[in-house]
């Protein structure tokens, strides 16, 4: 992909991975990605901010080179991970003339991360300006955004905010702006929901910081450019601190068929009273798609056959990325079947530790469920219909 003006002497040179199916061992890409990097020349100074993952050095080389780019004066490294900073050392390099800017939580951690020289490095602090001649770049520190050495970096005169990950998103296109893409919402949202939302207190107080800020643009360092940035702030405020809405996800495993139809059965009473729910059985669904639902849920049920009289491994994978992911969530239920014996409430409460939540009414049966039990989960729905008004 060539290298795009974004405005005067600003260029997006990073790069697209169309093929890039997973990320962080972890995280489903149905759409790829992009490590993007920005060019800003200026009329004296000339500055790459971020680079791309290492795999992609040559893209990032061949857009400089593209644009006639013979010198560099800074690199700024506003996030220490290496799908932003693993080409630093080859760009330190190519541009033997540069400084590495950096806060110190930066420089602490990408020095253990890379092969770079101490000498190279050039702290800079919260606030802190730097000039290229016509134009001004400002420092801003974003710590837990979503490491603790993360900054922003903002082109004042061209209103520019390059927001690292904050504010990104999963997804390659050969369209530079969100606007021309239909599903980066969609896609913001995922990436929000698997990366930033257990940090969502401390992002909250940064789009507060943001606010002294008179920004035209959003440029992340994943995902498409947002040329109107109250799109992905107005987004951000309300998954951040917005009200949750009347939505029920239910993660469940089912061995026997017992937990299953105590499941099915709680949806069909929830469908009836209106309220939106939405199973996941966590033997075939995707970790991408459960943490998106989480981001809006009032409630989750959790469903388990006992296991050695604990949870189905795959519920304990799935309790371990809630706690982890810290959705805000205000109540949660726990339900299944065993059958000589269980612990699974009090293993899944102390897996779910980290949550603020109420705990609904444990509804657990001996082996195949009867109407005593379906009558428990009629009153369960009504409980959570209660709990959904208020």
């Amino acid at each position: 992909m060539y290298p795009r003006r974004m405005n005067k002497n600003i260029f997006a040179v990073g790069a697209v991975d169309w093929d890039r199916t997973i990320f962080d061992a972890l995280i489903p890409l149905p759409y790829g990605t992009t490590y993007n990097a920005y060019l800003v020349k200026g009329s004296e100074k000339t500055v790459l901010i971020d680079t791309v993952d290492p795999a992609k050095m040559v893209v990032l080389k061949n857009n400089l080179n593209f644009l006639n780019i013979d010198r560099i004066d800074y690199i700024i490294s506003n996030h220490a991970e290496q799908d932003h900073s693993g080409s630093i050392p080859d760009m330190l390099d190519l541009y033997p003339m540069a400084k590495l800017l950096t806060g110190k939580k930066g420089q602490d951690m990408l020095l253990p991360l890379l092969d770079i020289p101490p000498e190279r490095i050039q702290v800079v602090e919260d606030r802190e300006t730097l000039s290229l001649g016509d134009k001004t770049l400002q420092f801003i520190f974003a710590p837990w955004v979503h490491w603790p050495e993360t900054m922003f970096t903002f082109a004042v005169e061209d209103k520019i905010l390059f927001s690292c990950d904050l504010f990104g998103a999963h997804l390659a296109s050969s369209e530079l702006y969100a606007s021309k893409n239909e599903n980066t919402l969609q896609e913001a949202k995922r990436y929000y929901a698997e990366i930033m939302m257990s940090f969502g207190g401390r992002i909250a107080k940064h789009l507060e910081t943001l606010k002294d800020f008179d920004i035209k643009t959003i440029a992340p360092s994943h995902g498409p450019v947002y040329e109107h940035p109250e799109q992905i702030l107005n987004a951000y405020d309300e998954w951040v601190s917005g009200d949750l809405k009347n939505e029920v996800v239910i993660i469940y495993v089912s061995m026997h068929g017992s937990t299953e139809n105590l499941i099915f059965r709680l949806a069909d009473e929830l469908v009836k009273r209106e309220i939106p729910v939405t199973p996941y059985n966590m033997v075939t669904a995707s970790l991408a798609d459960l943490a998106l639902s989480l981001v809006d849920a009032k409630t989750v049920i959790i469903g388990s056959p006992a296991y050695l009289m604990g949870p189905h491994p795959d519920i304990v994978y799935a309790a371990y990325l809630m706690n982890s992911l810290k959705p805000r969530t205000k109540n949660v239920g726990i339900m299944g079947s065993f059958g000589w014996g269980n612990k699974m409430v009090n293993q899944l409460t102390e897996m779910l530790k980290d949550l603020t939540v109420e705990y609904l009414p444990p509804l657990l049966i001996k082996g195949h469920p009867r109407q005593g039990d379906y009558d428990q989960v009629q009153a369960l729905a009504e409980k959570i219909q209660e709990l959904h008004r208020s």
